[in-house]
């Protein structure tokens, strides 16, 4: 049976067109593609509308996205939502920056801006259907903010008397302070034993992964 695709549009008083609106059309062949494109330009030509050809492409769904999401190919033959590279490309430049480490901030104040941020994106993003992808971004956030510590702390000594008073071996603190600027190969390490997860919990940073 033949998939037609019909685009209608309704513009009455007080209702008028975005100046941007973007719109994805999914059928099932390229051809299908074409003669959609095809009509889709003859009836905004006939709208007075203009399409954004540099914007604008007939090609396979996984490799495009729509307000932040995009597409990828589940086992079973079944298509399941993702972020879209871009979108997970912006979250974390701006997480690198609430928690950059050269701003002497106190690790509160840093937890606040994340949880104001985090709380707002993680619900934006609910749909994404990648546990893996939240997980890993869980994981690279909390490296992030161990290392805030480390760069604070700065003297070797102080790094050692800190990680000893949170419960890390003398043999482990010490390993940890002889390298005490070398702070993002040092939070990768021991220190997940001083600052667990559950010490950011304490800080009212969300999970992602939850």
């Amino acid at each position: 049976m033949r998939r037609e695709s019909h685009v209608r549009f309704s513009e009455g008083p007080g209702v008028k067109f975005p100046r941007a609106t973007r719109r994805n059309v999914y059928v099932r062949s390229r051809r299908a593609g074409e003669r959609v494109m095809g009509l889709l330009q003859r009836l905004y030509t006939r709208l007075k509308l203009r399409i954004n050809d540099a914007k604008s492409a007939i090609a396979v769904a996984t490799s495009r996205k729509l307000l932040g999401y995009s597409f990828w190919d589940a086992p079973g033959r079944t298509v399941k939502c993702r972020i879209a590279k871009k979108a997970l490309e912006t979250m974390k430049e701006r997480v690198r920056l609430i928690t950059r480490r050269t701003v002497g901030r106190s690790i509160e104040r840093v937890a606040a801006e994340l949880r104001s941020y985090l709380v707002g994106w993680k619900e934006y993003f609910r749909l994404a259907e990648t546990p893996n992808t939240f997980k890993e971004l869980d994981q690279w956030l909390r490296h992030r903010l161990r290392a805030i510590h480390l760069k604070q702390w700065k003297r070797g000594t102080t790094i050692f008397r800190e990680l000893r008073a949170r419960g890390i071996s003398v043999t482990g603190a010490a390993r940890i302070a002889s390298n005490g600027r070398r702070w993002w190969r040092n939070s990768g390490m021991l220190i997940n034993v001083a600052f667990p997860i559950s010490y950011f919990d304490q800080l009212g940073i969300p999970r992602l992964a939850s």
